[in-house]
């Protein structure tokens, strides 16, 4: 070996003993991880199930002109139960350390029934949200423009599965789930927030929206909105506290308008401008903005 080949393995010897190092400091190594904690793959194939149950004809392979609708929804929804169950044993297991199996495959199978449930309840929440969608945007032509093509209704239908996990308490799934919106579409929404009936993003670029964050019914929102914490300097200190924003109903957001802080609170019907800047509440019925900037026209 000559004394360039040695400088080079010296660089792969070093290299690999920090890393060492770290993964003993961090205790972040373990060769099984994969088989004890949710596999996102597996998660977004279970995003997939939920976009083929929630629009069936419109996602997948699968010419359902002369299926059963009933037989169809039992097969993806045993499809989707499978997944599911040993994903949320993984997380259960990762998190909670539970030794006991029967105990853990008990609780497993509760959970993953108990998202089963409530499928249905939540698709017509996310086919309510489609009508808002329509309703609010001129350039959609029909709503199945909305379902097929809009990032806002994705993201939206997205967290509205997430939720409901978040809300059984399980751990992880969640927010790979919401975070699988957020890597495709720019548009952030914790899985814990609280979004009432026909919601809608219009655009939907930037949008962040907090773990505490309410939002009421028929509430619209465009691009580059913050429903945001006021500070989050104290860290976990925070965390199960009302951190964002109340949004009540009939509220329009307009772009780039940030509202932060746990007691802020926008009252019905109001109606927000964009690039507003927000901490304390709004009543109901009122309209907010920022003076016109001036502008300086010159001549070329």
């Amino acid at each position: 070996m000559n004394t360039e080949q040695q400088t080079i393995t010296e660089h792969f010897d070093r290299a690999a003993q920090l890393l060492r190092d770290n993964y003993n400091e961090e205790k972040i190594f373990d060769m099984s991880i994969e088989d004890k904690v949710p596999n996102r793959d597996t998660i977004v194939s279970v995003i997939e199930d939920l976009k083929k149950i929630t629009f069936p004809g419109y996602f997948g392979s699968r010419n359902l002109t002369y299926v059963n609708k009933e037989g169809f929804a039992a097969t993806v929804l045993a499809e989707i139960f499978e997944k599911l169950y040993k994903q949320i044993k993984n997380a259960l297991s990762y998190v909670e350390k539970i030794e006991d199996c029967e105990e853990l495959a008990s609780r497993s199978e509760w959970l993953a029934l108990e998202f089963i449930d409530r499928i249905p309840a939540t698709q017509a929440m996310v086919l309510k949200d489609v009508q808002a969608v329509f309703d609010g945007d001129p350039a959609a032509r029909d709503k199945e423009d909305v379902i097929f093509s809009y990032p806002g209704l994705y993201a939206t239908f997205i967290y509205r599965y997430a939720h409901e996990l978040y809300s059984l308490g399980v751990p992880y799934i969640p927010r790979i789930m919401t975070e699988q919106a957020h890597s495709r579409t720019g548009i952030d929404i914790n899985p814990g927030a609280t979004i009432g009936e026909y919601f809608c993003i219009d655009h939907g670029t930037g949008i962040v929206i907090g773990e505490t964050t309410t939002i009421g019914d028929h509430v619209k929102i465009y691009q580059g909105v913050t429903l945001g914490a006021l500070s989050t300097r104290k860290g976990q200190a925070l965390s199960g506290k009302k951190r964002h924003p109340t949004i009540e109903d009939h509220v329009v957001i307009y772009a780039n308008a940030t509202v932060l802080g746990g007691d802020t609170v926008i009252g019905a019907n109001s109606v927000i401008a964009g690039n507003t800047f927000i901490t304390a509440s709004i009543p109901a019925n009122a309209r907010v903005m920022t003076a016109m900037p001036e502008l300086d026209i010159q001549n070329m």
